[in-house]
Order: C-alpha cells, then sequence, then structure tokens
C-alpha cells in the first residue's frame, strides 16, 4: 500500500475538533472514524466505527484492514467524572490502543496532547521547549491523566522505534471547539484578576488540524509543542472580543468558582484560575522547523472564532 494513501483511523472523531480532522482528511485518504459517539454529518465516503475503544470490538477494527497512522485525539477532559472514570478511559483504554498498534505493526502513532501538561507556574521560563518538566498536576490534580497519557506515549516511542509516534501539545485551542479556553471566552462578562495580567498563547483549531495533518509525513516523530500567532496579555485577548470584563481578587474568585462548581453551576473547577493567573507560553520552533507548521489564522481571527456559528 502507498505510503501516501493508507487508511486514517481518527479515535475521538466526534468532538468538534475530530470531525474538523475527519472532513481534512477525507479529502486525501481513507478515514476510519473511531467513537463512541454518533456522526450523523460524516462525509458520506469515511467510515464511523461506533465503538468504545476499551472494549474488544475495535480490536475487530485493526483487523479489518491495514491501518497506515492511527491519530488519537480522544483524550476524556469532563473535570466531573470521577478518578475512576478518567482512568478508565484514557489511561486502560488508550493502553489498549498502544496493544493493537504494536500488534498490527501500525507505522504512525500520533497523539493529541496539549501544552496545559507543563501548568501554570510562577516562576515558569518565558517559553517553554519541549524538554520542560510535566508540572500542571502540582496544582491541578484533575490533568493527572493527561499527563500519564503523554507520558505513556513517550515511552511507547523509546520502546518501539518502528512506529514512527508523534505527541502534539497545542496552547490553548480556540473556535467552534467546547474546551474551558473557548467556553472562557464566550462568557458575557469575562472574569479577571486583579493584579494578573498573563501573556497568553492561543491557536485557532484549523490550525491545530493543519499541523495534525502536517505529522503524517513520513519520517516526522516525537514531541512537538504548538503555538499559534503572537502572544497577547489576556486583557488584550479580552478587549478583541468587545466584551465586559470585571476584575475581581484571587482568593475571593477562588472561593466563589469553588461555590459554584459545588452546586453545579460552573463548568470550571478553581484549579483553572491558574490559566489566567500565570504564564504557560511555549516555544514551537521545533514544529515550525521540521514539520513546516505556520499558523495560517491571524491573532484576531482566532479569538473572534469563540463566537463563530456551530456546524
Amino acid at each position: 500500500m502507498d505510503r501516501g494513501e493508507g487508511t486514517i483511523l481518527v479515535t475521538g472523531a466526534c468532538g468538534r475538533l475530530g470531525k474538523h480532522l475527519v472532513r481534512t482528511l477525507h479529502r486525501r485518504r481513507r478515514v476510519i472514524a473511531v467513537d463512541r459517539r454518533p456522526f450523523p454529518d460524516k462525509p458520506k465516503d469515511v467510515v464511523h466505527e461506533c465503538v468504545d475503544i476499551r472494549r474488544k470490538k475495535l480490536k475487530d477494527v485493526f483487523r479489518a484492514e491495514p491501518i497506515e497512522a492511527v491519530m488519537h485525539l480522544g483524550v476524556m477532559h469532563d473535570p466531573r467524572a470521577s478518578q475512576d472514570e478518567h482512568h478508565a478511559w484514557n489511561v486502560a483504554g488508550f493502553q489498549k490502543l498502544f496493544d493493537y498498534v504494536e500488534q498490527f505493526r501500525v507505522p504512525k502513532l500520533v497523539v493529541l496532547s496539549s501544552a496545559n501538561v507543563y501548568g501554570p507556574q510562577p516562576h515558569n521560563a518565558q517559553f517553554l521547549d519541549e524538554s520542560a518538566p510535566l508540572l500542571a498536576s502540582a496544582r491541578f490534580s484533575e490533568i493527572r491523566d493527561l499527563i500519564e497519557v503523554d507520558m505513556l506515549t513517550q515511552g511507547f516511542f523509546w520502546k518501539h522505534p518502528q512506529t514512527e509516534t508523534v505527541i502534539l501539545r497545542p496552547v490553548h485551542i480556540l473556535g467552534t471547539v467546547h474546551n474551558a479556553a473557548s467556553n472562557f471566552l464566550r462568557l458575557p462578562t469575562i472574569p479577571t484578576l486583579m493584579g494578573f495580567d498573563p501573556m497568553v498563547q492561543v491557536v485557532h483549531e484549523s490550525d491545530v488540524v493543519r499541523a495534525l495533518e502536517q505529522t503524517l509525513t513520513p519520517g516526522k516523530r516525537g514531541i512537538y509543542n504548538l503555538a499559534g500567532p503572537e502572544p497577547l496579555p489576556l486583557s488584550h485577548i479580552v478587549k478583541l472580543l468587545g466584551r465586559p470584563n470585571i476584575a475581581v481578587p484571587y482568593m475571593l474568585s477562588k472561593a466563589v468558582l469553588k461555590r459554584l462548581w459545588n452546586l453545579r453551576l460552573t463548568t470550571f473547577p478553581a484549579p483553572e484560575l491558574d490559566h489566567i493567573r500565570f504564564v504557560c507560553m511555549v516555544d514551537d520552533k521545533r514544529a515550525r522547523d521540521e514539520l513546516g507548521y505556520m499558523p495560517a489564522m491571524s491573532i484576531e481571527e482566532t479569538v473572534r472564532s469563540v463566537d463563530f456559528g456551530r456546524w
């Protein structure tokens, strides 16, 4: 099978970012979308396997035809899910995926991680490269599984050099996606913290999809940070949206957010406040030099994309 025409298996394909990736890839490659959620608006030539990655049925998908690459976007980020559920899905399920990649000798594995694994810290260097320690769980235990997935992938990279393994760590992804950063910027009044105005990096979802496609290039392997256009202070990002903001003392914000969280009146756990308090910026020179990545969307387009229509 020609390397450029092989089948791509995408897990987590029914999230907004996953659908965007599938709709991009299917124009040039055969795509199998794996997700336990429905995909009623999928392109006609895309095969949707409604499979839980923790179940043995996933093995049948690998057995049915040669897979040229697996792209894993299926990390659970729901902060309200229990630790057991997170671990069962993110770690145990991911381990099964590893097993099938090894067993069926898949040439390429791409895992979407996040620059959030580094963690916003008061003493962070201005720009973190791929060798920086993953410290996010020190202040935000709910991200522990994402770090474990990242570390498991690094272990797979060294144990199975015959598979070209890629870890992509994008900064805050903005667009039609439903994640903490986009949801925060969609608030009718955006809260900020008194005395804090950190520099922030964001990247448009279409630029992330473009980078994911570039990782499929033969010979590309390793860890790549991914940033968008130039970073801006949080206050400038809020101004680009034209929405009002209110500055609140940190301790008051933390107490109120904890209360709202316990009452299920917010989707933001209190540790998320660190992202509007401290800096966590990355150096993505490696992605630009080796993958040929360059963000196509301006900072204005990227920030304002949170208000765009949905599919």
